[in-house]
């Protein structure tokens, strides 16, 4: 699955338009990397299509939790999309990364976010 085919099943799933999905899946990825441990972010890449890899930052520090509603309003800022939409477009992201296959390592790195993270993995 590339990155627009990725993009487009988000779009569906969260019933936003492609353009916004895309943008939401490119903050989603950045922001979650800023999360987890460089380790962690390396790993999570090894197992994503190198179109959405790339939009993972690079670092060597630790991981930095951020409460979900502070990613949620984050993001929001970012997109110019509404909470409730974010909220429905991260939880889409979340479960469609979940779902990929031989997706042991971002199941492991999802599994580094704050708890209240896998509420949204199970809407989407």
């Amino acid at each position: 699955m590339d990155e627009r085919e990725f993009a487009a099943a988000v779009a569906q799933r969260a019933g936003l338009a492609k353009e916004e999905a895309a943008d939401l899946v490119r903050g989603t990825l950045e922001e979650v990397g800023n999360q987890i441990s460089g380790g962690e972010v390396k790993g999570l890449a090894v197992d994503l299509p190198p179109g959405l890899a790339g939009h993972l930052p690079r670092h060597d520090g630790r991981s930095r939790p951020v409460p979900l509603q502070e990613f949620i309003r984050r993001l929001s800022e970012r997109t110019g999309l509404t909470e409730n939409d974010v909220s429905r477009g991260v939880g889409a992201v979340l479960s469609g990364l979940e779902r990929l296959p031989d997706g042991g390592h971002v199941r492991h790195a999802l599994s580094q976010l704050p708890s209240d993270y896998r509420r949204l993995m199970a809407t989407g």
